[in-house]
């Protein structure tokens, strides 16, 4: 094989490696934690059954992150918390990202076009040798992400077999008493609510995690209008036309909750909110819009944990104003 046959094997690897992680989590949220919490927005949600570890910051939010010191207007201080740290840029995005693939376009693709990358990089034994390192860190950024991603807890029974904690998602708060597989929260992970979320609001909960995921599936920002609000919608609207400018649709299916139980609820003003762990499973696949053709997630299915925030007016109906990525 030539040299210059390598070096464009090695440029073909670490594009895909980089476009692989693109469309990976393409679902609602994805990897980037988006939307506001009103004035919880920079605190983190306290830790859960379902979610014990930390949630990522917000990534997207149109809420400001306080200056160190001061508190947002309505927040109550919370017992032992520091102020909370500015928000961080997604993992997959923002400079890192933008400096990759502005690298990637000015010289991998102009090798490929024939023109090479020149004395810029002194031999072509060093460019080699570049190319052969960028795609092995590319190839262990995506494994770890993988490794990570799958630390969330899995039932025994297949990717989606297993029954959710507790029995009518009446359980996000705490298994009820004598119900099958069901575990009482510890006192050191009982929810704080100062709403008194019901079980009808559970179940409100649960409809809202398919409705938006098969709002977003079909691509219908009318219907996720009526779902989440106007700052979600944005978002998806954001990630939706961001899949169309790549040729590929994302697909959700099979979604089905798992496990829950209440982070917190509180009210301010005129608003009550309410955050949730979730471990629910799913399809999600990315696909070429042309061909069908599959070029992200898992078809056979998977599980992810993650912190959904839902908002209404007082007395009114939930609708969802945040997503979290656990750490």
């Amino acid at each position: 094989m030539s040299t210059k046959t390598l070096f464009r094997v090695a440029a073909v690897a670490a594009i895909t490696l980089m476009a692989g992680a693109i469309v990976a989590d393409a679902r609602p949220g994805g990897s980037r934690s988006s939307g506001s919490r009103g004035s919880q927005t920079h605190s983190a949600p306290p830790p859960t059954n379902t979610a014990p570890t930390a949630a990522q910051p917000m990534q997207r939010t149109t809420t400001p992150t306080p200056a160190p010191g001061m508190q947002q207007p309505g927040m109550a201080p919370r017992p032992g918390m520091t102020p909370p740290a500015a928000a961080q840029p997604s993992r997959w995005g923002g400079l890192g990202m933008g400096l990759a693939a502005g690298f990637l376009g000015a010289g991998l693709f102009g090798m490929l076009a024939g023109g090479g990358f020149g004395a810029g990089l002194g031999s072509m034994a060093g460019m080699f040798g570049f190319l052969l390192q960028l795609a092995l860190i590319g190839g262990i950024i995506w494994l770890a992400f993988r490794f990570f991603r799958s630390r969330n807890p899995a039932p025994a029974a297949g990717p989606m077999g297993h029954a959710r904690t507790g029995g009518p998602m009446g359980m996000m708060g705490g298994a009820v008493p004598g119900a099958a597989g069901g575990s009482v929260a510890s006192p050191s992970m009982a929810p704080s609510d100062k709403v008194g979320i019901s079980p009808q609001d559970f179940d409100q909960f649960e409809r809202r995690l398919g409705e938006v995921q098969d709002a977003y599936s079909r691509e219908d920002v009318n219907a996720l209008r009526a779902l989440a609000t106007p700052e979600m919608v944005s978002y998806f609207a954001e990630d939706l036309k961001a899949n169309a400018d790549r040729g590929v649709i994302n697909r959700i299916s099979n979604v089905k909750l798992l496990q829950g139980d209440l982070s917190e609820a509180w009210r301010e003003q005129d608003s009550d909110y309410a955050t949730v762990a979730m471990r629910y499973g799913l399809v999600d696949v990315t696909t070429e819009r042309a061909s069908g053709r599959v070029v992200g997630g898992n078809p056979a299915g998977e599980q992810v944990v993650e912190l959904w925030t839902f908002r209404r007016p007082h007395g009114g109906t939930w609708v969802l104003s945040a997503i979290q990525q656990t750490a």
